[in-house]
């Protein structure tokens, strides 16, 4: 139960992979379809998320400023932690990763212990989407812990991903 002043709104945290220089059009389109499938806009989005590798992705970036939402990115050891709750484990992913998912378990992240998977991974030609609920008081529990990712201030050393997650 929530106390005094804190919200308790319900919303939604979009995972996404894609390929290097994936066309903002192709990764919008995809995000749009499988938030609509979400309840979007009927349910706000809180944020998207990405594995570490992403985090300098121009259409992942322009994404999030399209939606004025803040871009968290997870590192593979982070991500692969999620497998249990994931619902579409790729060993594909995890050989040029390290992690079994990029889309889902990075929304899973970011959404904490009590996200629960509404859109599993969808998958485009250069991109993959997947969508999750969570509170917005977990949602502040994950910007706490793994920090708010801003173009000014990467910091980065995974290698680029060939393959979408």
């Amino acid at each position: 139960m929530a106390k005094c002043g804190e919200t308790m709104e319900r919303g939604l945290v979009l995972g996404l992979g894609c390929r290097p220089g994936s066309p903002f059009a192709d990764v919008l389109d995809l995000a749009l379809s499988v938030l609509a499938k979400a309840g979007y806009p009927e349910r706000p989005l809180h944020a998207i998320a990405s594995i570490d590798a992403r985090a300098t992705e121009p259409a992942i970036l322009a994404l999030a400023d399209r939606f004025a939402v803040p871009l968290l990115t997870f590192d593979a050891v982070r991500l692969e932690t999620e497998t249990p709750r994931i619902a579409s484990p790729s060993p594909d992913v995890f050989r040029l990763t390290g992690c079994h998912s990029v889309a889902e378990a990075s929304a899973l992240a970011a959404a904490g212990r009590g996200g629960r998977l509404v859109v599993e991974k969808h998958a485009s030609r250069q991109a993959t989407a997947a969508v999750v609920e969570a509170h917005s008081k977990q949602l502040l529990a994950a910007l706490s812990s793994t920090g708010l990712v801003a173009p000014s201030h990467i910091e980065s050393s995974a290698p680029a991903l060939e393959l979408a997650g």
